[in-house]
């Protein structure tokens, strides 16, 4: 479990693909300090476990299926990524729960300065469009935004200068692919309602409470 909050920016130093996985390997100055094997790195908001410490390059194992549904697979050699440990009982909780459970890659589809702020518009599929709210949290590359405006085929975020200069968003221009994932509260709900959806008391109690119309 992570909270989004991003420790520090690594650099690819290799990824190696074969078959239907890969390794991965990561410079982190910071988070090598303290890492040991086994630990979970949330890797471009991607879950991962370190299989090999050297110096300060960490490696991973990454599954096909993640290399499919994520941006991990388009990484070269001095490609940058974001880095965050996973929680411990210590840790402050100043972003969102994000599992690092990433569940779709997403296109920045246009990128705009407002005043010291920049706004941008990521294109994503219908699964994650509906479980996203106005002011909720999102996980983009593993940095926890807060969702400003839904349309059709796109969500849009504001990124502050303190985040533009220590993520990856800062650099990433239009085109380029992000990581997706949504808040796990929203999803808990949805199954919820789609599982009790005939349950004429619960649909009651929600409509009273203003969260369906």
């Amino acid at each position: 479990m992570f909270t989004g909050l991003i420790i520090e920016l690594g650099e690819i130093r290799s990824l190696h693909k074969s078959g239907n996985s890969a390794k991965l390997s990561v410079n982190a100055e910071a988070l090598s300090s303290d890492a040991v094997l086994g630990d979970s790195i949330s890797v471009n908001g991607v879950c991962l476990t370190i299989v090999d410490i050297k110096s300060k390059i960490l490696t991973f194992d990454v599954s096909y299926e993640t290399l499919q549904n994520t941006n991990l697979g388009s990484l070269r050699t001095g490609s940058r990524v974001n880095l965050e440990p996973s929680l411990t009982p210590s840790s402050k909780l100043g972003g969102h729960f994000v599992t690092g459970h990433t569940e779709a890659a997403g296109k920045i589809a246009s990128k705009k300065e407002v005043g010291n702020a920049v706004n941008i518009e990521i294109e994503a599929p219908k699964n994650i469009l509906k479980m996203l709210v106005p002011k909720g949290s999102v996980a983009v590359d593993g940095i926890s935004l807060t969702v400003v405006d839904i349309f059709p085929d796109r969500f849009s975020i504001v990124i502050i200068p303190h985040t533009a200069k220590l993520t990856t968003i800062g650099f990433k221009t239009i085109g380029d692919t992000v990581n997706i994932e949504t808040d796990i509260l929203a999803k808990y709900v949805a199954k919820l309602i789609n599982k009790d959806i005939e349950d004429s008391s619960l649909i009651s109690s929600l409509k009273n409470s203003g969260f369906l119309q």
